[in-house]
């Protein structure tokens, strides 16, 4: 999930398929408003410096609590009224392997994941979220199971021809993407100056097909899942992946979980597990269907993204 600048997420320069997307946004509201008052995971954490107990708490208590933002694929509510994506699926599978056999979500905003898992009304942090310094001060990650790329939303035919963020700067398309997102910063980087934003990528991609945007930015698997769910005759299409620059450079963006900064213990036990579904490939087989694809499996270390 791209990460929002500013608290919570970090400067630019450090560091949706199988469900309808306004069904699965009015679930997560319903459900974001029970997790509020009823949801909370309210376990305690103590920096003792042993690593944290909080993985024996999780086991005789029987569940996990998963802070959720409700971006699709990663987390979200599913039409049924229950929680999926790849990050969901990811800890149904470790966790069990942990001895917790369930996992419960707690829905927020993305931009209040750190601040509620540091608060304790949640346990963990399910959302994808991308690694980078900043927030490397405030959490801890466990090794990243993805890495991303850009794509854009345009209209169908690409009539701009817009394929990278300079192209949007040469042009002077109109672009938006999430609010506080990452691509803000690319889009700045490359010079883009006609800059909004929107609550998601549905509102994006309906704003490409009345042509209130030229162009949405999001991550590439978000925006190939959107494109695929509005379906033929939408009148939009995604582009191909997108590489951003800072300071002329490449950069390749990780997702992953992230824990409170005491609970090493529970970190580290999580990211054997998390390996061991890496080697065995069984990592890209609960990803998938979700919209994964092998090119986006990695092999990258957190501390390579908290320490570059």
């Amino acid at each position: 999930m791209a990460p929002p600048q500013g608290n919570n997420s970090g400067s630019t320069k450090s560091g949706l398929r199988r469900r309808s997307l306004l069904a699965g946004a009015a679930a997560l509201g319903a459900v974001g408003a029970v997790g509020a008052t009823s949801g909370c995971s309210r376990v305690a954490t103590a920096d003792t410096g042993d690593g944290g107990h909080l993985l024996d708490q999780l086991r005789a208590k029987g569940t996990v609590t998963l802070g959720l933002a409700g971006e699709q694929p990663y987390s979200y509510i599913g039409t049924d009224g229950k929680m999926t994506g790849s990050a969901p699926a990811i800890a149904r599978r470790i966790f069990k392997e942990l001895g917790v056999d369930n996992v419960d979500p707690f829905a927020t905003e993305f931009g209040s994941l750190i601040t509620g898992l540091n608060s304790l009304q949640f346990d963990v942090v399910a959302a994808g979220m991308y690694i980078n310094e900043e927030r490397c001060g405030q959490v801890i990650f466990a090794d990243p199971e993805y890495q991303m790329l850009d794509a854009f939303i345009v209209k169908e035919g690409n009539p701009k021809n817009l394929n990278s963020y300079k192209d949007i700067a040469r042009t002077g398309a109109k672009m938006a993407t999430g609010i506080g997102y990452a691509e803000i910063g690319y889009a700045e980087e490359a010079g883009v100056k006609n800059i909004g934003t929107l609550p998601d990528q549905l509102a994006g991609l309906l704003a490409v097909q009345q042509g209130r945007i030229d162009v949405f930015v999001g991550t590439a698997v978000t925006v190939f899942n959107a494109v695929e769910q509005a379906g033929k005759g939408s009148g939009v299409e995604a582009t191909k992946e997108v590489q951003p620059y800072v300071d002329g450079e490449p950069v390749i963006d990780v997702g992953a979980f992230a824990f409170r900064t005491p609970e090493t213990n529970l970190r580290n036990a999580f990211n054997r597990e998390l390996h061991k579904l890496k080697k065995s490939g069984e990592l890209l087989e609960i990803m998938r269907p979700f919209g994964f694809t092998k090119d986006q499996m990695t092999t990258i270390r957190a501390e390579e993204k908290c320490n570059p």
